[in-house]
């Protein structure tokens, strides 16, 4: 029986920005389509973003020069902090999955350990920011690689994740977007799932599977 769930938190349980870019133009007062990276959703037509995912730039320099181009759009000099500040700024049911809020939820009911393992959670959205966040506190562990200075896919951050979590890591699912993230922790003996921005469902799917959580369609 596994024991233990980890999720990563952008993307997995923060939508990602690609899924929020309408929003985002609509209140900065923007033409539809004035944003003109897709990441996964069109990556042909983002360079940057194929750069990151050969390990070419890393996450954090994408998002950085992402967020510079934003805020030149609206004649501001944008960091991500600023950028994230302003796509996540209203009720949290606008960007958290709630998918995402009842797997955590029914793991919990369950007895199984649950925890956040992530890369730039302080410092993409501050502590203020994440002091409000529903899930942010109802998760038994969160390992921040902003606090730790240990990044994905590194083996140390994973067993970091799972000895807070008390768990063994052959009975941890692990879930995150990018895929080498998610060779990390089968690397670490994690078991690891990859969840597919423009189709999040099968990855939360097998993962309620995998816990032996009955099937839940969250409302909102």
């Amino acid at each position: 029986m596994l024991e233990g769930l980890l999720l990563d938190f952008g993307s997995v349980v923060f939508k990602s920005p690609f899924e929020q870019l309408g929003r985002l133009e609509r209140e900065l007062g923007l033409a539809p389509g004035t944003i003109r990276r897709h990441g996964p959703f069109d990556p042909a037509g983002d360079a940057p973003w194929q750069e990151m995912l050969a390990g070419e730039i890393t996450e954090r320099e994408y998002w950085a020069d992402f967020a510079a181009e934003v805020g030149l759009l609206v004649g501001e000099d944008w960091n991500v902090l600023k950028f994230i500040s302003v796509l996540a700024g209203g009720p949290e049911e606008e960007f958290i999955r709630p998918e995402a809020l009842a797997l955590v939820d029914d793991a919990r009911k369950a007895g199984i350990p649950t925890g956040i393992l992530t890369n730039e959670l302080e410092l993409f959205h501050g502590r203020e920011w994440m002091a409000r966040i529903t899930i942010l506190a109802v998760v038994d562990v969160i390992v921040d690689a902003s606090v730790t200075g240990i990044l994905k896919p590194d083996p140390a951050s994973y067993h970091m994740a799972v000895d807070r979590l008390g768990c063994d890591p052959g009975k941890t699912v692990f879930v995150d977007d990018q895929p080498h993230n998610v060779a990390g922790a089968v690397a670490a003996g994690l078991i690891a799932i990859h969840l597919d921005i423009t189709d999040p469902s099968p990855a939360f799917d097998e993962t309620r599977v995998r816990l032996g959580l009955t099937e839940r369609i969250p409302q909102g």
